[in-house]
């Protein structure tokens, strides 16, 4: 059975993933409008992994008999004015949400839930791969920022993201 402290931090955990989708299809919808639909589309797919990520902690919970609240979702307000601005914000992000599974971590590990602390090590090792994808998008931009063809194949090599 979940403590209420580790089922807590779970149904918060629940509410920023849907958030971070959320925020992944602000960011598509911002690129979109600035004609570069492969940066769209890599949004777009990231948004679907955030909604899995969601999905995975409700059939936990509900694998332990509870049911998930389902809070009231915030509005996106990243200021997004140029190409560069939602590459640092996902960045930031990602860290904000690795510190935020790192919390649930610490929370299931101080109520010796062992279950759960081995559920949260999918989430530990994807948030890894989460923040070096963030930072390679950056990496990848500052290469190509100074050079219309170079944006032009990173905005094409973004589109074929599977």
């Amino acid at each position: 059975m979940l403590s209420e402290k580790v089922t807590n931090v779970l149904q918060e955990q629940i509410n920023k993933e849907l958030f971070s989708a959320y925020l992944y299809l602000d960011f598509a919808g911002f690129y979109t409008k600035s004609g570069l639909n492969g940066f769209a589309s890599w949004y777009v797919k990231q948004a679907k992994e955030e909604f899995e990520h969601a999905e995975k902690i409700i059939s936990y919970l509900a694998d332990n008999g509870i049911r998930p609240i389902y809070e009231a979702i915030d509005k996106p307000n990243e200021k997004l004015e140029n190409i560069e601005d939602p590459l640092h914000a996902g960045l930031r992000h990602e860290q904000y949400v690795t510190e935020s599974i790192n919390t649930c971590y610490k929370t299931a590990d101080m109520e010796k839930d062992y279950r759960t602390m081995q559920f949260l090590d999918w989430f530990v090792k994807e948030q890894l791969e989460e923040e070096k994808n963030a930072e390679d998008l950056l990496d990848q931009y500052a290469f190509a920022k100074d050079s219309k063809a170079a944006l032009y194949m990173m905005n094409a090599d973004l589109g074929n993201r599977k």
